[in-house]
């Protein structure tokens, strides 16, 4: 997922990044609202920071999968 200033104001001033999911809190939260643990990844889909982070749903954006690398 793409996290930015659109996904909670804690993001505003810094650049976007990507974030891969692990799992979804069943912490209650306010509506539209959740609780995401994960890995923020750098530009070449490393994982880097293990994270949990408190984000609005209407402002996640999808990250386009890479193909998968072949080894020959």
């Amino acid at each position: 997922m793409w996290i930015s200033r659109e996904a909670s104001v804690q993001f505003a001033g810094q650049p976007r990044f990507v974030f891969r999911v692990i799992s979804v809190s069943r912490k209650p939260t306010y509506h539209g609202w959740v609780w995401l643990s994960g890995y923020q990844l750098d530009r070449q889909g490393n994982a880097v920071t293990k994270r949990e982070i408190f984000v609005q749903l209407a402002g996640l954006r999808r990250a386009m999968r890479r193909p998968a690398q072949r080894t020959y």
